[in-house]
């Protein structure tokens, strides 16, 4: 006896059947559509992580000092102790006088302990003997202060005081900047903006431009007087200089679209 099949039976097959093969079709074209995507993005993070261009950026601005540290010393040598502490106690009071009409207040004004040395008498061949020939007194007084133009004039004027007698010496003053935190923030993102244009006029010759910056990293940070031309791979500081001239190095990587 031939069997007959339901024709909706065959109709369902069918149906089913069409069914598994769109949704291969689905599957497959997903698979393809996602490997394109996925092989693009691969390309494009690989052409970041390749083409990319490090320049060195600088930059530089003039400065004057805002904080000053000076001292001066003065001595006296006398065949005793008692004479030299008398005179050298004279001297000190003379120094005081002078440094307050230069508009120095007493209180501002360092007086270090006083530094003894004893003499000795010397020989034919300039060798010391154990014959005491007297005793030599020093003192040193210190001023720091903001008002730098004063304390750059005492340093120059200060050894006047040898006409009052007084057997002086004036130190170079110590100059410095005391806004230099701030001020390295400001230099540093200045000599990333020159970096960046040095990149930039770098790419445009061949017709792309930078993109994203990769890394950044702070190079010599150096101080000095302002003309001169000192370079060190360590960087400079300057104290000598009242004005002075500071430069900020940054080396930079760009992405190259």
């Amino acid at each position: 006896m031939e069997e007959h099949t339901n024709p909706s039976n065959r109709t369902a097959n069918f149906l089913k059947n069409s069914q598994i093969i769109i949704l291969g079709l689905c599957i497959a074209g997903a698979t393809i559509g996602a490997s394109l995507i996925f092989s693009k993005g691969f390309l494009s993070v690989t052409k970041f992580m390749r083409e990319q261009i490090t320049v060195t950026g600088s930059a530089q601005k003039e400065i004057r000092s805002d904080y000053a540290v000076w001292t001066g010393s003065f001595s006296r040598r006398e065949p005793d102790m008692a004479t030299a502490y008398a005179k050298l106690g004279e001297d000190l009071a003379k120094v005081k006088q002078y440094l307050v009409a230069q508009g120095i207040a007493e209180k501002n004004m360092i007086v270090q302990q006083i530094d003894t040395e004893t003499v000795y008498k010397k020989n034919e061949k300039g060798n010391d003997t154990n014959t005491i020939e007297g005793y030599k007194l020093k003192q040193t007084v210190e001023l720091r202060s903001k008002d730098v133009e004063t304390i750059a004039r005492i340093s120059r004027e200060a050894t006047g005081l040898i006409n009052s007698g007084v057997e002086f010496n004036s130190g170079s003053p110590d100059y410095s900047y005391t806004k230099l935190d701030e001020l390295k923030v400001e230099m540093l993102a200045k000599a990333t903006e020159n970096a960046k244009l040095r990149a930039e006029n770098m790419v445009k010759a061949t017709g792309n431009k930078i993109g994203f910056m990769r890394s950044a990293k702070m190079g010599v940070f150096q101080i000095t007087p302002v003309n001169s031309t000192e370079i060190a791979d360590w960087g400079v500081n300057d104290t000598s200089s009242l004005d002075k001239k500071v430069t900020s190095v940054v080396n930079a990587s760009f992405s190259i679209e």
